[in-house]
């Protein structure tokens, strides 16, 4: 059992009472500091503040409610969260009743999804907030009854000591644990001892979800409520030059025509307020279908915009300068732009030996070149939200993966102090990082102001689609030198994008190779680019993966066989200081996925491809095994093999893999976005092709290293490395290699 500090990073509990219920209420978040409660309302307060945000209360007739602070996106992390605190509480999960939790900075912080980041930098404050409620409970009971604290144990809610016979549930004891002092250190469970986390669980909301019930941003309704859309340019490069509104104002239903600005110009931005065009028109009326019809009769006239620079701040840390060039850009100048770039050097940024030498002497060279283009997250769910702007104050409601930053953003364009304006969470119908950039909640609440009235504002698919924001495009050339013998000797990347560059120059093979030499490039582009699910990793993994398999091919061996030799490398002789990768736990994954896929009896008649890649903390590997039916590949099997740590909720982990897989395998297929004169060429989902319920695999395992490692990322791991596999696997079924996506066999 762990003995750990109730102080973690300089924060701690504040323990208050529940005035109204009487029970126990412990709040713990990421606050430096805070004011002092009434003191009649708090026997003790720590000096400092706990690392994670959320609070759980206990009533006097033992019900118990977590609240879920992060936002809710089909992660599972509104059960798996609230499992954590359960289980170092010591109560019966039947017995808990699950709340989301509001946007509430002065509660909470980092309440927000994205980077598959949400358990793992939560795990140690969710158990200490467990751990400390059960020990103050304790020393309750043990006051009360006149017993030793040590004497005290505790199962499924319910106080006992053994030797008196006494008993009582937490709900009894809650009014007097308010009055003890939270202790300075706790002990935490052994992992042997646990029986909430590793065991399945199902969603909380899971009845909601299948009964229809309103648990969406685009299910909230208000009375009173008018809806809004907006219309912004048709192509990027382009800005508004004027709008005829009379006859859309005419129309029946209609309320107002106007102009939005969605960002102040003196506006400091962050890294996620990024806005794909800064100038747009609302219409806002009686109905969806009113507005819609409206919106079409509004006679708007464009104008190129001149390039401009911006600045931004990244995690209020690093600033960047960036270049918003002038134009309309094209898909195929993209490509030839990128080609030529990288045929001349990019920026070095690792380089380990002497990789110019080993290639200017090897046997033999082998050089690929990987394309992937800008794709659209299209979240099921079309980007809306609500807002209510009044006297001062604004309420809002709707989907966001990172609402805690876009507080700001939302207080510095109304010139509303941040403690005035509330935003309520509700579950994301999709993200993928696309929710992380709010600018439409900006829009709801200034058209709310404007209009004075609560107001709920929709983007049709269309309108997401055409605006931003999009997973960038890529391109990463990779060379191997080989020498008499046909060992690897040398090893260069060259990598990156419109408008970022997709490498990670410190994971494998780095470290693994004695010459390597890695560089990178941008092209400045006015196409607003941001997170995509597994940023970045979402192309490089599938490159690279790609690349070492034809390698592997060439050399003469086996492509498992040859990963785990570089991983062996990278374990006893590791090349340089900075690789960012276990090697034993990468190798882990691989092992586990070629013993699990059979791999060295691959059934007749079928194709096998591997693949294996580390990112946001986790290790994942997958095999592909298709056939090829009527020239199109049919997926029997997809084995996975995944090192995250411990799982807290194995059916939820494995149902989060498999999304990934089944979502990486569609934009492998079928991702594509292109651009002709700054339009987007697709605009919705009869011609931006999705993955279809007959084209997922047949059948999906998924197994999961067992360890005692502190749980890391889920949510992304699984999907870079599922794009390589694919390829890989095609391949074998064609003999034609994939170097650009989307894969397409004709």
């Amino acid at each position: 059992m762990a003995i750990i500090k109730t102080s973690y990073n300089r924060r701690s509990f504040l323990k208050t009472s529940v005035l109204a219920g009487g029970g126990l209420m412990l709040n713990f978040c990421w606050l430096t500091s805070c004011q002092s409660p009434i003191e009649k309302d708090v026997e003790s307060l720590p000096k400092e503040w706990f690392d994670f945000n959320g609070y759980l209360k206990i009533g006097d007739n033992g019900q118990i409610t977590i609240m879920s602070p992060n936002p809710e996106g089909g992660q599972n992390v509104k059960t798996s969260m609230p499992m954590i605190v359960a289980e170092e509480l010591d109560i019966d999960w039947k017995d808990v009743i699950v709340e989301q939790a509001p946007l509430n900075t002065e509660l909470y912080s980092r309440q927000f999804i994205g980077g598959s980041n949400a358990i793992r930098t939560s795990w140690k404050g969710l158990r200490m907030a467990g751990a400390s409620a059960r020990q103050i409970l304790r020393e309750a009971a043990a006051q009360s009854w006149g017993v030793p604290v040590d004497e005290i144990t505790t199962e499924a809610g319910v106080l006992k000591h053994e030797r008196s016979g006494k008993s009582a549930h937490y709900g009894e004891m809650a009014s007097e644990a308010v009055k003890i002092p939270i202790p300075e250190e706790v002990q935490l469970k052994d992992i042997n001892d646990f029986k909430i986390i590793s065991t399945s669980r199902k969603n909380v909301d899971g009845n909601k979800i299948v009964g229809g019930k309103p648990l969406f941003g685009i299910d909230f309704q208000k009375e009173g409520m008018l809806i809004a859309m907006i219309i912004h340019p048709p192509a990027f490069g382009m800005k508004l030059k004027s709008v005829g509104e009379s006859v859309a104002k005419s129309m029946p239903g209609i309320r107002d025509v106007f102009t939005i600005k969605v960002l102040n110009d003196d506006f400091e931005r962050q890294h996620f307020d990024t806005c794909t065009f800064l100038e747009v028109v609302a219409i806002v009326g009686n109905t969806t279908w009113e507005v819609m019809k409206a919106k079409k009769a509004i006679d708007t006239q464009w104008e190129p915009f001149e390039s401009y620079n911006e600045e931004r701040t990244f995690y209020g840390k690093s600033k960047q300068a960036l270049t918003i060039p002038a134009g309309l850009e094209n898909t195929t100048d993209h490509l030839e732009k990128m080609a030529n770039i990288a045929s001349a050097e990019g920026k070095v940024v690792r380089k380990d030996g002497n990789p110019e030498e080993a290639f200017k002497n090897a046997t033999k060279v082998v050089e690929r070149t990987y394309n992937a283009p800008f794709l659209a997250h299209n979240c099921m769910e079309p980007m809306n939200f609500f807002a209510h702007v009044k006297n001062g104050k604004a309420e809002l409601a709707g989907p966001l993966q990172k609402a805690e930053l876009t507080e700001h953003a939302l207080s510095d364009r109304l010139g509303i102090p941040v403690e005035n304006i509330d935003i309520q969470l509700t579950r994301l119908g999709g993200g993928y990082g696309r929710r992380s950039y709010a600018h439409w909640a900006i829009e709801a609440a200034v058209i709310s102001q404007k209009m004075n009235a609560p107001i709920k504002l929709m983007y049709t698919r269309e309108d997401d689609m055409t605006g931003g924001i999009y997973r960038p495009s890529y391109q990463a050339t990779y060379r191997a030198a080989l020498d008499a013998d046909n060992n690897l000797v040398g090893f260069h990347v060259n990598a990156g994008g419109i408008a970022e560059s997709p490498l990670f120059e410190n994971r494998f093979p780095a470290g693994a190779v004695e010459n390597y030499l890695a560089e990178s490039w941008t092209i400045n582009t006015n196409i607003t680019i941001g997170s995509f699910r597994a940023p970045r990793s979402n192309f490089i993994a599938s490159a690279e993966q790609s690349f070492l398999d034809e390698l592997a091919e060439e050399m003469g061996k086996d492509p498992i066989a040859f990963r785990l030799e570089l991983l062996q490398q990278a374990k006893n002789n590791p090349v340089g200081e900075k690789n960012d990768y276990d090697a034993t736990r990468y190798a882990g994954v691989l092992e586990l996925v070629r013993d699990k896929s059979d791999w060295n009896n691959t059934p007749s008649n079928t194709h096998r491809g591997v693949s294996v890649y580390f990112c946001h903390n986790s290790y994942s590997a997958q095999v592909i095994q298709i056939n090829i039916e009527e020239d199109q590949p049919v997926i029997e099997n997809v084995c996975c093999a995944v090192d995250c740590g411990i799982v807290v909720n194995p059916d939820a982990a494995t149902n989060l893999a498999e999304g990934a897989i089944v979502d990486g395998i569609g934009n492998a297929l079928f991702g594509e976005l292109t651009f002709k004169d700054g339009v987007p060429e697709k605009n919705n989902f009869h011609q931006y092709r999705m993955i279809r319920m007959s084209e997922v695999p047949k059948n999906i395992d998924i197994h999961f290293v067992q360890n005692e490692i502190d749980p890391t990322g889920l949510g992304e791991p699984t999907f870079p490395p599922v794009l390589g596999a694919l390829a890989n696997a095609l391949y074998k079924a064609t003999g034609k290699r994939f170097y650009n996506q989307p894969f397409k066999l004709g």
